[in-house]
């Protein structure tokens, strides 16, 4: 039943995609026919004793290339008599034309024919960017229902794409005076808001956000079919069409600054990055045309800018998506926002200076300043890109060996990194940097806080006594390097009871460049990692050589334990594969020994058939346990890779909705990205067996100093004592995970009223290695 059910929701999602598309598809197209029906001139004129007279051509280029100037009189428009132009009473400005007739201030009359090829502005403007914007819409649009699962989120996104496609590609039609392009143009360009409005809502409430508008979205789509009755109005009424235009304008400033609104306030109180990244692809590119273009409009009836300008950065959306969907690093939207933001202001800064001198050096019109603008602006951009790439792949052969700090910092930690004793570390140390800056007075002090003594921990060296101010070494924390009069002073390590720094004395003659300060900050930094860890190492080493020396056996409780978890992990194992690869197997054998002992030939090969399947279904079992025991994704492609295959593998099986949403983590230790994978998978299985859910969210978020998973599902939930009891659903083996690293593990459940997880880990939280305790029943801690 859950089947049928499934396959009569995908059938309906699928009637519902191709219908939305189909209707793109056919508006868009008569659109864009009626956008080169004929070119769009934009002259303004008025009316001086019954004639029409030119007051101001938007293309000044191409007006002087044709010998047309202000004062001019328009008498006919593609045959017309001007006078018969109803519009030019309401709104005194010539749109679209074909043919002029023209009479010149000397009395004569030209003609003057007018293609679409005559203005390269209005062909790259009107023609281009429309068209390209389309196409681009609508292959995001078929890659998304491909590539993504049916969710209504999805959905509203598809919607809104193609709906702010149609608003862009209809201001052409719309400009050209065309009934049903003004109509789209004004309802779509209110619906795109309202459903991204909807989108907002549901987007809050995936990431377990309080919604911070109304509940009741479905009042807004009222607001489109307005702008709809408000279009026709203003065909019947010509008179209106400045009164409907302005309400239709302040409508989408309405709708528009509520949902900047939202996304600003949502992202100052929950700090997500999710919300900073709605802000940045979807918000910023409408705020030209809200600001250069709506808000004039609304407030002084004079744009800044033309509308078709401001709507080129709507370009900047489905790119956003596709650039998002296609990148290797989805969830890293962080390192994106800080890339873009660093590129952006360089590339931004330049081109304004840029076109400042141009404006004060040459007369160039807005719209030509505007073409270079987003030239320059762009090509800076693709430029520092293309900048960082190629230094990344040159950067064995693109400076010097002497230059290249960042292959001697490589060098240099793998030299130090095969020492295991602190003292041979400190020495390894000093020599690498002896070496690579080529400097020989340099020293390692060890500063105590009790005495305030210095000493020097290499005896074999003589220290060239210089006055060490006391405040200046007690100020002194981890990566920073101060530079004195005689030598720089660096930070390395400290304890309760010692500071370890590092002095270079420059004698007044040597001083390092930056390249090599930052080469030897990034140093001093892993030396501080290498000590931490070998005490660690030494302090673990300690405890078992006093426990065995008090004990005088070889640690028998550890053997015991290591034991104990081994053969329990094949008794697992073994009970697995004899419930299902055994089991299968032995059934192929009793049908193989059918086929042996069978006299029909007729239907061998059929039953053959129906056996290599079995052997074939077998096999992939196989395979899951295989990458079950060793994830194959997570030494190769890191953790994200690993997590999202195994997603997939549960969704092909499960008949719940699985919501979820994976951040991109830098863990200092590699042993938690396997912790999280086996925490992903026994809730996953867990879900997949016991649940019984409509709907499994679960989350992995990064923290400032670990990583969090929630995880939720609407089951049927559980009694907690009868978890405890009997130690099922591996809540004992998740919970024995988290406790190894010093996690906290928080569960909440009731019968029929589903199951919540919480799991948070900090790396700053595990110094020593976890002791397990010696009670058998575990812990938890439960949340009302």
């Amino acid at each position: 039943m859950f089947r049928k059910h499934n396959l009569v929701l995908n059938f309906n999602y699928k009637k519902w995609f191709w219908l939305a598309v189909s209707t793109y598809l056919v508006i868009g197209l008569y659109l864009l026919n009626v956008t080169y029906s004929k070119p769009v001139l934009s002259m303004d004129v008025q009316n001086e004793d019954g004639q029409w007279i030119l007051i101001e051509p938007y293309y000044k280029e191409w007006a002087e290339k044709h010998k047309i100037k202000k004062g001019d009189i328009i008498l006919e428009v593609d045959g017309k008599q001007i006078d018969s132009l109803r519009d030019l009473k309401y709104e005194p400005v010539i749109r679209a034309a074909r043919e002029l007739k023209i009479m010149k201030d000397n009395g004569a009359v030209i003609n003057l024919n007018i293609k679409l090829y005559d203005i390269p502005e209005q062909f790259f403007y009107v023609l281009i960017v429309p068209f390209c914007y389309f196409l681009l819409t609508l292959f995001i649009t078929l890659y998304l229902y491909y590539k993504q699962k049916n969710t209504i989120l999805l959905n509203l996104l598809i919607l809104f794409m193609l709906t702010v496609s149609l608003a862009y590609v209809s201001s052409g039609a719309s400009a050209r005076l065309n009934l049903l392009g003004i109509i789209i143009n004004r309802s779509s360009m209110l619906l795109c808001l309202v459903i991204l409005l909807h989108f907002l809502k549901i987007y809050f409430e995936f990431m377990d956000l309080k919604w911070l508008f109304t509940k009741k979205i479905n009042l807004f789509y009222t607001i489109p079919i307005a702008g709809v009755i408000l279009s026709v109005f203003s065909n019947l009424y010509p008179s209106t069409h400045f009164e409907n235009s302005f309400i239709v304008l302040s409508l989408f400033f309405f709708l528009l600054l509520v949902i900047l609104g939202i996304i600003i306030l949502g992202y100052i109180k929950y700090k997500t990055p999710q919300l900073k990244i709605l802000l940045s692809s979807i918000i910023i590119p409408f705020l030209p045309f809200l600001f250069l273009y709506a808000l004039p409009e609304i407030l002084f009836h004079k744009q800044l800018l033309e509308a078709d300008i401001c709507s080129l950065f709507l370009m900047l959306i489905p790119l956003s998506f596709l650039f998002t969907q296609l990148t290797e690093r989805i969830f890293d939207m962080e390192y994106f926002i800080s890339r873009i933001r660093y590129y952006f202001n360089f590339s931004f800064a330049f081109t304004i200076w840029l076109l400042g001198g141009l404006y004060l050096l040459t007369d160039l019109s807005i719209t030509r300043m505007t073409e270079l603008f987003f030239f320059t602006f762009l090509s800076l951009m693709a430029l520092f890109y293309i900048k960082e790439r190629v230094d990344y792949r040159k950067r064995k052969i693109l400076f010097s060996t002497k230059g290249d700090y960042i292959h001697r910092l490589y060098t240099t930690v793998d030299s130090i990194g095969r020492v295991v004793k602190i003292e041979d570390l400190l020495e390894k140390f000093v020599q690498e940097v002896v070496l690579q800056l080529e400097m020989e007075s340099v020293y390692v002090l060890t500063y105590d806080f009790q005495t305030h003594q210095v000493t020097l921990t290499n005896k074999s060296k003589e220290y060239n006594q210089h006055q060490i101010d006391e405040v200046l070494l007690e100020q002194l924390g981890l990566g920073d390097i101060k530079k004195t009069d005689h030598f720089y002073i660096a930070f390395i390590h400290q304890d309760t009871s010692y500071k370890r720094i590092l002095v270079v004395d420059h004698n007044k003659s040597i001083y390092l460049k930056d390249e090599e300060l930052l080469w030897l900050e990034l140093l001093l930094l892993y030396l501080n990692n290498f000590i931490e860890n070998t005490k660690m190492v030494e302090d673990l080493l300690d405890q078992l050589k006093h426990m065995k020396e008090a004990d005088n056996r070889q640690l028998p409780w550890l053997n015991k334990l290591l034991w104990l978890r081994f053969e329990e992990e094949k008794y697992q194992l073994a009970q697995e594969l004899h419930d299902t690869i055994l089991q299968e197997q032995l059934h192929i054998a009793r049908e193989m020994d059918v086929l042996i002992h069978m006299k029909d030939s007729e239907n061998f090969s059929t039953k053959l058939g129906k056996l290599h399947e079995h052997m074939i279904t077998s096999l992939n079992d196989l395979r899951g346990y295989c990458e079950n025991l060793k994830p194959p994704l997570l030494d190769t492609l890191g953790l994200n890779a690993a997590l999202e295959k195994l997603i997939q593998k549960v969704q092909k099986r499960a008949n719940f909705e699985l919501l979820y949403t994976i951040d991109r983590l830098y863990l200092e230790d590699e042993r938690l990205n396997l912790m999280i994978y086996r925490l992903f998978q026994e809730l996953l299985n867990n879900a997949l067996k016991h649940s019984y859910a409509n709907a499994v969210t679960i989350h992995l978020q990064s923290t400032e100093e670990g990583f969090e998973v929630l995880y939720s599902d609407d089951g049927v939930g559980c009694n907690l004592d009868d978890i405890i009891l009997t130690e099922s659903m591996g809540i004992q083996g998740m919970q024995e995970r988290v406790q190894a690293f010093n996690g906290k593990f928080a569960l909440n459940s009731k019968v029929g009223e589903g199951m919540m997880i919480r799991i948070r880990v900090s790396e700053t939280q595990y110094p020593y290695p976890y002791a397990y305790s010696t009670l058998n029943r575990p812990t938890y801690m439960i949340r009302g």
